[in-house]
């Protein structure tokens, strides 16, 4: 059966090539690639070929570089080998990994992956292409980001227009990804959130960082036709009224949702069988431990 498309994948391009002629907002990816480097400098093992798929940006490239434990790298990206010939890039959409089985062993993805449309199937590719006991480290944008830009909008929608339209990418939770981790076959699958909330003076300030970000509204359902100037008021009103802070300035929050996984390999560390234990928890505790059914006393 066909995923489902939700994202408009050639308009994504499109957005990312305009953010590339504005003069990209980088702040973001910059924090990222910043915690990248400290998740990768806690890996105690050397890399021989790593991937860096659809990070906007050098960044994992530099970071790559800078850790001393790749051996070579190679970026695959829809549109960055038309930017940057200083690296070694290949033309390729993160739907479609162009990689034979067990070929890499490190894969890293900044901001990218949550603008795929099937993201299971993404996943498993992924795993595939890693060698055993291969790594994936990526961030994408999930939980509650844009939260505050996506209830403004849905408020001032019903209000001006008596309906919805879909205007903020839905994003995935902590738990649904760590399930698609372990559903695409990665052994020890880690997910860790860290919550962002950046301040900016207006909503249209923070949709103008969108804009450069190259993540402006690119659902495929996506209403047509432009905004109208009475929704983008009040949608900026509502935004104030709500999430603004005693200065006047409005926040915005960004979850960066962080997976890792290996691909499966005989030395890695296995769980042991039920009943195996040889100490009961309860001593470990130093607890005292009461029958099923029981309850301790006051």
């Amino acid at each position: 059966m066909a995923s489902p498309v939700i994202f408009d994948r050639q308009l994504l391009r499109a957005r990312r090539r305009r953010a590339a002629a504005l003069g990209p907002s980088t702040f973001l990816l910059d924090r990222v690639a910043d915690d990248l480097a400290d998740r990768l400098a806690a890996v105690k093992r050397q890399f021989d070929r790593a991937l860096d798929l659809g990070t906007p940006s050098d960044a994992v490239c530099s970071v790559l570089r800078e850790s001393g434990k790749v051996a070579s790298a190679i970026a695959a990206d829809a549109i960055a080998v038309e930017a940057d010939h200083s690296k070694l890039s290949v033309m390729a959409d993160e739907e479609a990994l162009p990689f034979g089985d067990a070929s890499l062993d490190l894969v890293v993805s900044l901001l990218a992956l949550q603008f795929v449309n099937d993201l299971p199937g993404t996943l498993v590719q992924i795993r595939r292409a890693l060698r055993p006991d291969g790594l994936l480290l990526a961030a994408l944008a999930g939980g509650d980001t844009l939260t505050e830009l996506r209830q403004a909008f849905a408020a001032a929608e019903t209000e001006i227009e008596g309906g919805l339209s879909p205007r903020v990418a839905p994003f995935a939770d902590l738990r649904d990804l760590g399930a698609l981790l372990q559903r695409a076959g990665f052994a020890l699958p880690v997910t860790d959130v860290d919550r962002l909330t950046v301040r900016y003076a207006s909503p249209l300030a923070l949709m103008h960082d969108l804009r450069r970000m190259g993540a402006t509204n690119a659902l495929a359902e996506r209403r047509r036709r432009p905004l109208r100037r009475a929704t983008l008021q009040r949608m900026m009103q509502i935004y104030g009224e709500r999430f603004a802070d005693a200065d006047g300035r409005i926040r915005a929050t960004f979850d960066i949702v962080w997976l890792s996984g290996w691909a499966p390999h005989e030395s890695q560390q296995q769980p042991l069988k039920p009943g195996s234990a040889q100490r009961r928890l309860a001593d470990a505790l130093g607890a005292k431990e009461f029958p099923a059914g029981e309850k301790a006393g006051r």
